[in-house]
């Protein structure tokens, strides 16, 4: 054999760099589902689901090809439960000349694989993923010499780079962005527009994967009750249509909306498809600049969704594999808490944190104000160590690849890289909550109140973290009208603001 063509469980891209050359005479593919990877830390059954059965219909689409494919499914006899253990194991009874992997999305793994092929003293021919508009070397490139690279300097680049929603050398519409029309609650009107996904039934393959997890994973948290996530290219080509034809000219004004009941209101749901590699970042912003250039969807959504993908998610992913592994241990205000046991459950009287990990519990799925401003903003405000918050966000979410939930999570959400990702903590009271969502009606906290017992849990712990971190954020620009008004603050109702945190802290944690 020539080359074994290692394939993990985010590159289902029959197109994929990893195949450039391929041939079914002369090369194979191996699969593996581990148990080191599905228990390196607790996940979610859906999430184990969605990446088996990807994993398996990929599996089925190579074969039909002719491709042969070496398949070890997590319930096999033989599985070794390792990378290491299984590609070794292949090596001795295949024999190729070298090995090939796309990028992993995962510094650990790929540094596992670089090790396992010195040890079996085979090339490691690791291939760039072409599925990203941008190689993390020109990230690298651009933060050079310790220059910080700003998101928004990045995407402009991005824009005009690839010629998206670009008029000559000026943006469309005379603005790069529309943030300003994207920051709207959620409508009476809204509601009557909102239109649910279209989502795909589990089939047999799928199904088989959810007896096997339930029965192996039992512990693990999380319910399958209600799965409906693409496993197969076929199925989130349906979901990217559907959102376009159906969501898109509402998710721009809405996007930072949340609602009791309503889990997806205008948004995607195509993260996972997309870090899965069953659709590719290209495909999707090509679908939604043709809505906009079709007039079928407005400019400030348009620019809002290609935002998320070509600014964001590229930005990211540059940001991860230029920092790492350094970057895993940064912990800018020493936060040493664990998550609290209410991310986890749900179990709480915070409506807010009630609906958002009820959320998660039944879907895996929250969107990013969720995670950003309620999930995330509680466990800042609280104090948790922010890997250990990242760690929490890789075993809940479906679509959380290490690169990109190390940045958002450890970076945005919890400004453990101190200002690396962004430029200030992402920190806010109820009232954030109160204006953008219809959570805090049905509650028994006040988000105008920081102390008191009806007082709201997160407008308490935001005068804390202002009042701790004082010192810390007191250089930062743009947080000086926040910690100016920590100053007006009378000092008694400080001192039973942090009593009334300690409190939460020591009864939530």
């Amino acid at each position: 054999m020539r080359h074994l063509v290692l394939v993990l469980g985010d590159q289902l891209d029959a197109d994929s760099t990893a195949f450039v050359g391929f041939d079914e005479r002369q090369d194979a593919v191996l699969m593996m589902e581990v148990a080191e990877e599905a228990t390196y830390v607790r996940q979610h059954k859906a999430r184990l689901v969605l990446f088996f059965s990807a994993m398996r219909h990929f599996r089925d689409e190579l074969a039909a090809r002719g491709w042969p494919v070496h398949y070890r499914k997590i319930d096999d006899r033989e599985n070794k439960g390792s990378f290491a253990g299984e590609i070794e194991a292949q090596v001795r009874r295949l024999k190729p000349r070298g090995l090939v992997v796309l990028q992993p999305g995962d510094y650990r793994v790929l540094d596992s694989l670089r090790e396992t092929a010195r040890r079996l003293e085979l090339p490691l021919d690791v291939r760039a993923d072409g599925s990203f508009y941008s190689q993390p070397s020109e990230f690298a490139e651009m933060a050079k010499n310790g220059r910080k690279v700003i998101l928004e300097n990045f995407y402009r680049a991005m824009r005009k780079k690839h010629g998206i929603l670009m008029d000559g050398v000026k943006p469309v519409g005379g603005e790069w962005n529309f943030d300003e029309q994207n920051r709207q609650p959620l409508t009476k009107q809204a509601r009557l527009l909102l239109k649910p996904p279209a989502l795909p039934e589990p089939d047999e393959v799928t199904r088989e994967v959810m007896r096997v997890v339930e029965k192996r994973f039992r512990n693990s948290p999380g319910s399958l009750a209600q799965f409906d996530y693409p496993v197969t290219r076929g199925q989130a080509l349906t979901a990217l249509d559907d959102f376009i034809a159906h969501r898109l000219s509402h998710f721009g004004a809405f996007q930072d909306a949340m609602s009791a009941g309503e889990p997806y209101l205008f948004h995607s749901r195509l993260s996972s498809s997309l870090n899965l590699h069953l659709l590719s970042a290209r495909e999707v912003v090509d679908a939604a600049v043709t809505a906009y250039r079709k007039r079928r969807a407005p400019l400030n959504s348009v620019e809002g969704f290609v935002r998320q993908i070509l600014g964001w998610r590229e930005f990211v992913r540059g940001l991860y594999w230029t920092h790492m592994p350094e970057y895993a241990g940064l912990n800018y205000f020493d936060a040493t808490l664990p998550v609290p046991r209410i991310l986890w459950t749900g179990e709480t009287d915070m409506n807010c944190i009630r609906h958002a990990a009820g959320m998660l519990h039944e879907r895996a799925y929250a969107h990013h104000i969720h995670r950003l401003m309620v999930l995330g903003l509680y466990s800042l405000l609280l104090g948790v160590n922010p890997y250990r918050f990242h760690e929490w966000h890789i075993s809940m979410f479906t679509d959380a690849i290490d690169w990109v939930s190390l940045p958002n999570a450890l970076g945005m959400s919890q400004f453990g890289d101190g200002g690396i990702m962004g430029t200030k903590p992402y920190s806010a009271s109820g009232a954030y909550i109160n204006r953008m969502s219809d959570y805090c009606k049905a509650c028994r906290f006040d988000p105008s109140k920081a102390t008191g017992e009806d007082a709201c849990p997160f407008t308490t712990l935001y005068w804390d973290f202002l009042s701790r971190h004082y010192e810390k954020l007191q250089n930062n620009a743009r947080m000086r009208m926040q910690l100016n008004n920590v100053n007006r603050r009378d000092k008694s109702e400080l001192v039973e603001i942090r009593r009334r945190a300690d409190d939460l802290k020591s009864t939530t944690v």
